[in-house]
């Protein structure tokens, strides 16, 4: 069980997204990093390392919801969509498709009637992550070893 949020003071204890029996697309690609500094940037190359935003993304909406739920995890807020909406000037319908699909990822959460960052920081998401990779590998290497064995 992973420690996925802080917020409000108390710890909420939720499962990992993956031993839930909820798919779980997990993208990991290895881009060329510009270091220069700007959190702009940094925040785009993580978010697209992530497989989080893709070209269709013309006016980067995605993008912007994911920065809008990273501002709102540093003070421990939840967003709705609604909210997310009007702030960014969107459709709800933008922005529900990609809150949906930053939750297939597993990155943000429905809770309290809002959306949340699974972590209060993005360095804590991306340990998540690498967690949740583990235990999907560790399966996949238990699952090829019983078939090697049938098969053998």
């Amino acid at each position: 069980m992973a420690l996925l949020f802080k917020s409000f003071g108390e710890k909420l204890k939720k499962e990992s997204p993956l031993s839930i029996n909820m798919p779980t697309k997990i993208t990991i690609l290895k881009l060329r990093r510009k270091e220069d500094g700007n959190v702009n940037q940094e925040l785009q190359w993580l978010g697209n390392s992530l497989g989080l935003f893709n070209l269709r993304d013309k006016d980067s909406s995605c993008f912007r919801v994911f920065i809008t739920l990273v501002k709102n995890a540093r003070r421990d807020k939840t967003a709705t969509s609604d909210g997310i909406a009007e702030q960014l000037h969107l459709s709800r319908g933008t922005v529900v498709h990609h809150l949906t699909k930053l939750m297939d990822t597993g990155i943000v959460i429905r809770i309290k009637g809002g959306y949340i960052l699974r972590e209060q920081n993005l360095h804590n998401i991306v340990k998540d992550i690498k967690i949740d990779m583990e235990s999907i590998f560790r399966e996949l290497q238990e699952v090829a070893e019983e078939i090697d064995q049938r098969i053998n």
